[in-house]
């Protein structure tokens, strides 16, 4: 009589691992890439070639999990909620394309390529995270340095930090907010670079076509 009982506890008892071992599924976000380019006739390219080094960070951004911050200090990751790529590499995309296709340079390259550059453009990522205070925010902290390759000086620079508001409570409108604050920082920096060469018209290029 007993092993009647047996088949349907082991039933039960796969029934209950195959619902403990069920993967909750991840979503996944990106950033997005701005396309604000006015319309007319371009200017000249700067004569120049720039070669865009990866971003730096610590290793809490070079993972892919979205970052929150609660209760003031305390720090944690959402565990089925990512980006796309790690936030450092994201913005260098982005940042890549935005270059390239602004048409504003002779040639834009990732420094991971054997081209030779005029200049290095390298930044740091110092926070791409939830904040949870007096309503949500999203805050993303970053600096760009320009070099000159013959000379290794630092020819420019520029820091930016903002906490853009959340409108809403969920991790999708996080992203929303993250994404419009990186387009902002990006642009002050793609702007800044601009000044720059601007303002330095003259330098050549020693890099051949």
């Amino acid at each position: 009589m007993k092993r009647k009982f047996i088949f349907p506890a082991l039933m039960l008892g796969l029934g209950i691992l195959n619902g403990c071992g069920a993967a909750r599924p991840s979503k996944f976000y990106q950033l997005t890439l701005p396309n604000d380019k006015a319309s007319g006739a371009d200017p000249a390219p700067f004569p120049v070639t720039v070669l865009l080094g990866p971003i730096t960070t610590s290793h809490l951004y070079r993972d892919d999990h979205i970052v929150y911050t609660s209760n003031g200090e305390a720090m944690g990751t959402y565990e089925y909620q990512r980006w796309a790529q790690p936030p450092s590499e994201m913005i260098g995309d982005v940042l890549l394309r935005e270059l390239q296709e602004s048409e504003r340079y002779q040639h834009v390259y990732s420094l991971r390529s054997d081209s030779r550059g005029d200049y290095v453009l390298r930044g740091r990522l110092y926070d791409f995270r939830e904040i949870d205070g007096n309503g949500l925010s999203a805050r993303v902290s970053f600096e760009f340095e320009l070099r000159d390759s013959k000379t290794g000086a630092t020819v420019w620079s520029r820091y930016y930090s903002h906490d853009e508001p959340v409108d809403g409570k969920n991790v999708k409108q996080v992203v929303a907010a993250m994404d419009r604050n990186v387009q902002s920082g990006l642009r002050e920096v793609t702007g800044g670079l601009e000044q720059y060469f601007s303002s330095h018209s003259a330098v050549a290029s020693t890099v051949a076509p």
